[in-house]
């Protein structure tokens, strides 16, 4: 089930920015371009009072648009979360086997936000969440180069020639997977840590190349995304990012800057009274 629009009152003139209409659906957070595609096609979506079925419609900031016979509100600011995901749970809006879903833990208090890219049900670590639909396409294409880490924990012992094609570039069932850096760290017992990088991320891509080579993963944590890190951000626990950072990092033009921390001014002794 496509996730429904937050209500806004009935009458309010609706601004939205011009281009295809899946597109502005996603721009505005109501789904990700993809889910607004289906969303049409379920007939749920009406510009100017007509239901449309193409979301390669363009519409204008002059055109009324309705999801579910809800007006559209404007885009927000893009908004950007860490969040720092358990073990358990899929990557979601809904999982047709009934597992838990981020989503069902994610605090109540969050607005409606999409993941970027996703973590496989036992793997851990950071995954990003925005409002913004463009943004969760724009980060999630390999294009962006954004460098993703991981701490990957394989039983085995692997040696630097095991890694070599790892970093060269490996075919596993027939899919290239692109060069990946690999820095072994540690061994521990039966098992060894590895710290892995990537710059696109294909489906339970580590876990299959490390198979491929004679390891297996026991434990996969991703600790950064491009500039964003998990730090010492705790299991399950959200962290907004700052606009300032938002807008630093992604290159975006109208997001909020950061309100200056006042600053107290020290006074001097009051002035003198002449005779």
């Amino acid at each position: 089930r496509s996730p429904r629009p937050s209500r806004a009152p009935t009458g309010t003139p609706i601004a939205t920015e011009d281009g295809r209409i899946a597109k502005v659906l996603a721009r505005a957070g109501v789904a990700s371009r993809r889910e607004a595609e289906k969303m049409i096609e379920e007939g749920r979506i009406a510009v100017n009072g007509k239901v449309i079925e193409s979301p390669a419609l363009n519409v204008t900031a002059k055109d009324r648009i309705t999801v579910d016979g809800v007006p559209l509100a404007p885009p927000e600011a893009p908004r950007i979360w860490l969040y720092h995901k358990p073990v358990g749970l899929v990557t979601t809006t809904s999982d047709e086997k009934g597992r838990e879903t981020i989503f069902d833990k994610l605090p109540e208090d969050l607005p409606r936000v999409m993941s970027i890219g996703r973590l496989d049900l036992n793997s851990e670590g950071l995954l990003l969440l925005t409002n913004d639909g463009g943004i969760k396409r724009k980060l999630e294409l390999p294009s962006t180069g954004w460098l993703r880490k991981y701490r990957v924990r394989v039983n085995g012992s692997p040696t630097e020639d095991m890694l070599k094609p790892l970093r060269a570039g490996i075919m596993v069932d027939g899919q290239k997977f692109q060069p990946m850096e690999v820095t072994l760290d540690r061994q521990q017992g039966a098992n060894a840590w590895l710290t892995v990088g990537l710059r696109e991320g294909k489906n339970r891509e580590i876990r299959r190349a490390m198979a491929d080579i004679g390891l297996t993963v026991n434990r996969l944590i991703r600790v950064s995304y491009g500039p964003f890190q998990l730090g010492d951000l705790k299991e399950g626990e959200v962290q907004e990012l700052r606009p300032k950072v938002v807008r630093d990092q992604l290159g975006l033009e109208g997001a909020k800057p950061d309100k200056p921390a006042p600053q107290r001014q020290r006074r001097g002794p009051p002035p003198k009274k002449r005779s």
